[in-house]
């Protein structure tokens, strides 16, 4: 890793040197928190967890090959070199604050309520045409993740495409000191987090610290169908870019056709041209998401013919609107996270099955004082949607089983306390051919459900 020797990170992260001389020049090969991806020269950075100290693998990382660590507590008697500091998470932001900065390459911060990943994954997509692209893997988007991500990033990459996601406020301006993106994107203004933010003017103004550390010769790409989001004025002297569905937006679309669960063909506008693409993963938003890809592709010089080929070599993750295929089912694998509005477009996407349509929905995490309601109005949508058969797991869930039963709808509604409950009463709620959704808050840990599905 360039400009990164024991000396240069001392001083980036304002720590106190213990060691020889001759190690206090040398570059480290990387940065990891986690023992076991220590390699030959690595930077170990001791993170206190909730549940382990990283302190404890000092001794073991150094003997793995380690060249230095990164410890809050005084170490007597090393006989390694190692980095003091006052606290080793704020130490991995400075760390990978000042690698960033030496790094000639374009970064893509995206952020939003909703869609982060999908879209993340898209923008990634249409820049992999033509440049060589590092993307967040995963959720590493937090004040731990992040830094984690940076750090991957190597000499032979262009463009990083960055995810970067709070829960409170000041979160995103630590973030984007440490990712300065030269392009901003948010995907929209949405009721996730809540119970932090208080309102959805609180989220916007969270969301729109992304600005305060970006390239002032930036772009700053917005959903302009948001309605929060569309009232975005100028930030640092950037006019920000919108896109959406109305014509009167900078990038837009029309002619939507869905394909069912096989995705969606649009005719997509530019400020100077028109193309059309399909889009292998179903659901209207993926079409926001490709604009938004449109948008960033465009500000790095993309031709048409290039972001095209983007947009239709996407391929879907597990738990994001993953297409599963077996003897017996079709199963919509939508379960890595969920709140009001991404859960109302999955079931939008179940709805355009031909066959019976099964939803199986969990608890949706962090939404405040309202979030019983939320609950029961998602049961309440799914029931007016004509859903066949809907499966409600978890103890918020309850009020979505409410909410649907309260329809009058044809619905069948279902409710079990755990997963393990709903196990036990499987073959009785669903039928051979059924195509089903599985989607839910990461922490209800649904992914056991497809993989149980899958085997069936």
């Amino acid at each position: 890793m360039k400009n990164m020797t024991l000396k240069e990170i001392a001083v980036a992260c304002g720590g106190i040197y213990y060691g020889d001389d001759e190690s206090y020049y040398k570059e480290v090969s990387s940065v990891v928190i986690d023992s076991r991806k220590v390699e030959k020269d690595s930077l170990f950075v001791a993170i206190r967890g909730a549940r382990v100290d990283g302190h404890m693998f000092i001794p073991q990382t150094i003997r793995d090959g380690a060249l230095c660590a990164v410890s809050e507590k005084r170490i007597e008697n090393a006989s390694y070199p190692y980095i003091m500091v006052t606290s080793c998470e704020q130490a991995l932001k400075d760390i990978a604050e000042h690698y960033r900065k030496s790094l000639n390459l374009k970064v893509v911060g995206v952020t939003g309520s909703v869609g982060k990943t999908s879209t993340k994954e898209m923008i990634a997509s249409v820049l992999g045409e033509k440049y060589h692209v590092l993307k967040t893997a995963g959720n590493f988007n937090n004040e731990i993740g992040l830094p984690l991500t940076i750090f991957n990033i190597r000499e032979e990459h262009e463009v990083a495409v960055l995810e970067l996601g709070i829960s409170n406020f000041g979160e995103m301006e630590r973030l984007a000191k440490v990712a300065r993106p030269d392009i901003c994107v948010i995907t929209n203004i949405g009721v996730a987090h809540l119970e932090h933010l208080k309102s959805r003017d609180g989220i916007l103004k969270a969301k729109t610290e992304i600005f305060m550390y970006m390239n002032p010769e930036g772009s700053i790409i917005l959903n302009g169908d948001d309605d929060k989001l569309s009232t975005v004025h100028p930030a640092n002297g950037i006019q920000p870019v919108f896109f959406g569905l109305d014509e009167n937006r900078d990038f837009y679309a029309d002619q939507i056709e869905s394909c069912g669960l096989r995705g969606t063909n649009a005719a997509f506008h530019t400020p100077n041209s028109s193309f059309a693409a399909h889009i292998s993963i179903p659901g209207e938003h993926m079409v926001h998401n490709a604009l938004a890809g449109i948008a960033v592709g465009y500000a790095l010089g993309m031709t048409d013919e290039e972001i095209k080929a983007g947009i239709e070599s996407l391929v879907p993750l597990a738990g994001r609107n993953n297409l599963i295929e077996t003897d017996s089912l079709t199963i919509i694998d939508d379960c890595y996270n969920a709140n009001p509005a991404s859960t109302r477009a999955s079931l939008d996407v179940l709805a355009k099955a031909d066959t019976r349509r099964v939803a199986i929905l969990g608890d949706m995490f962090e939404l405040g004082p309202t979030e019983k309601q939320m609950h029961y109005e998602v049961g309440k949508y799914a029931a007016d949607l004509g859903i066949d058969v809907l499966v409600c797991i978890g103890q918020l869930s309850e009020h979505m089983a409410t909410g649907a039963s309260e329809q009058h709808s044809q619905t069948q509604v279902f409710y079990f306390e755990t997963k393990e409950d709903f196990f036990e009463q499987t073959d009785r709620v669903l039928n051979p051919k059924d195509t089903v959704l599985v989607k839910a808050s990461n922490g209800m840990k649904f992914s056991e459900i497809v993989n149980v599905l899958k085997e069936r």
